[in-house]
């Protein structure tokens, strides 16, 4: 069992930053892969970035030159640095934890964070 906290969400102003955390608990942290989703309402949960377990990121077309992601494992965190951030990045970000292994797959999630993105 995983159990994740994210932080960090707030209001901030177009082309402002802010930087969400999740802290994971329980064992395991190094051997998921970590990532970080955003949801509006109305609208499908979508990816933003991933981190996988050996360091490789992917990111969504919209955040790219944009968002960070990066991870301790001796802390058991990811993060998710945000820049130049923009109305349309306004979402509940929820961090997510998934791995298989020997042909089990799971999958955990934070309750989420609310970032705006507004004058």
């Amino acid at each position: 069992q995983v159990q994740l906290v994210e932080s960090g969400g707030g209001l901030v102003q177009p082309g402002g930053s802010l930087r969400l955390s999740c802290a994971a608990s329980g064992s395991g942290f190094s051997t998921y892969d970590m990532a970080w989703y955003r949801q509006v309402p109305g609208k499908s949960r979508e990816l933003v970035a991933r981190i996988t377990r050996g360091g490789t990121t992917t990111y969504a077309d919209s955040v790219k030159g944009r968002f960070t992601i990066s991870r301790d494992n001796a802390k058991n965190t990811v993060w998710l640095q945000m820049n130049s951030l923009k109305p349309e990045d306004t979402a509940a970000y929820y961090c997510n934890a998934a791995r298989s292994l020997i042909g089990i797959r799971s999958d955990y999630w934070g309750q989420g964070t609310q970032v705006t993105v507004s004058a």
